[in-house]
């Protein structure tokens, strides 16, 4: 896949999420996205960000100040 911003090729990896909520903060860890090495910009694929809004919408639901999540385990 390339970059969206500068047309790189983009490589497999992982990085964290941070959803700010106002009152609440959530935390993803694990996350796979495509990386590019050239601007450091982060590309999630759609089923990925389909699974970090329900993610989102879940803890913002438990309520919690902060929740740390990690992907792996909730999308396996």
């Amino acid at each position: 896949m390339k970059c969206i911003t500068c047309n790189v090729e983009t490589s497999n990896g992982t990085t964290t999420d941070v959803t700010d909520l106002g009152k609440y903060l959530v935390i993803i860890r694990n996350v796979p996205c495509y990386k590019c090495s050239e601007c450091n910009e982060i590309i999630y694929t759609g089923d990925v960000i389909k699974c970090l809004e329900k993610i989102v919408k879940s803890a913002e639901e438990s309520m919690y100040n902060i929740t740390v999540v990690d992907y792996s385990n909730i999308a396996a």
